[in-house]
């Protein structure tokens, strides 16, 4: 149950220290209000989706203030925007599968932004379902190295009924079936406290190997303009890039 990280190339993400920290804060406050709206009221103990979309807020230093404002919106304390959740298909360089999740409050804005943002840099967009066949929906709950080694980490997933666990150099990786997710998160925490990051992720059941820089560069294109998009909230693929190339592409 332990090994490589199955998620090194599989979910991109702006980290909280980039230059966009603003419009990171605005993502992690429209899932924050989405979920508050959607996934079972305003307290995070009933609502396992805000829990971990607060969780993610915290994790990125967002301030505590704006993520209770976010909270606020969902009840109707200020803008009454009515975001709309949407998975979008599609493949990039190289044919690898692009998932790109997003909450929108105009479908048709949204919609040619993705189309033209896979097209300008080599990909296409597909129709639903035209990748989703190629990945797992599963929960994702990871810890920081420094609360265990693997095998205190292994004991406790396994107890509180996780799938399956990866220890990589960064961190623990703990995978769940979507309907245990919250159970096991918090069997988790009592044991071992609160997690780093925990939410519903795809993971691949295949990779696909890039090992062309130019595909490669491409690829890191079209994921960067993706996540640029203010209606985007994610993006996963099951691109395997080699890492000589990675390296290339870092020290550019």
């Amino acid at each position: 149950m332990a090994g490589h990280s199955q998620f090194k190339n599989i979910m991109h993400r702006k980290g909280a220290q980039d230059a966009k920290r603003a419009k990171i804060f605005n993502k992690l406050a429209r899932e924050i209000t989405v979920s508050a709206k959607t996934g079972g009221g305003p307290d995070p103990s009933g609502n396992p989706r805000l829990r971990s979309a607060i969780i993610a807020a915290r994790a990125a230093s967002m301030p505590k203030d704006r993520i209770e404002r976010a909270i606020q919106m969902a009840s109707g304390a200020g803008k009454d925007d009515n975001y709309e959740e949407m998975r979008y298909e599609g493949y990039g360089p190289g044919s690898v599968a692009v998932i790109v999740e997003v909450l929108t409050d105009n479908r048709n804005r949204t919609a040619p932004e993705l189309r033209a943002a896979f097209s300008k840099n080599g990909g296409a967009l597909g129709e639903t379902g035209s990748v989703a066949f190629s990945f797992n929906r599963v929960g994702l709950i990871t810890y920081p190295l420094s609360v265990g080694d693997a095998d205190k980490v292994l004991e406790a997933a396994i107890e509180a009924g996780a799938e399956n666990v990866d220890t990589t150099d960064e961190r623990h990786e703990i995978t769940t079936p979507v309907e245990e997710f919250a159970a096991v998160r918090d069997a988790l925490e009592a044991t071992l406290g609160e997690a780093g990051e925990s939410g519903l992720v795809w993971l691949p059941t295949t990779m696909t190997p890039v090992s062309d820089e130019d595909k490669a560069r491409s690829l890191m294109k079209l994921i960067d303009v993706l996540e640029d998009n203010d209606d985007v909230q994610k993006v996963y693929t099951n691109a395997d890039i080699a890492e000589d190339v990675m390296e290339r592409l870092a020290a550019e």
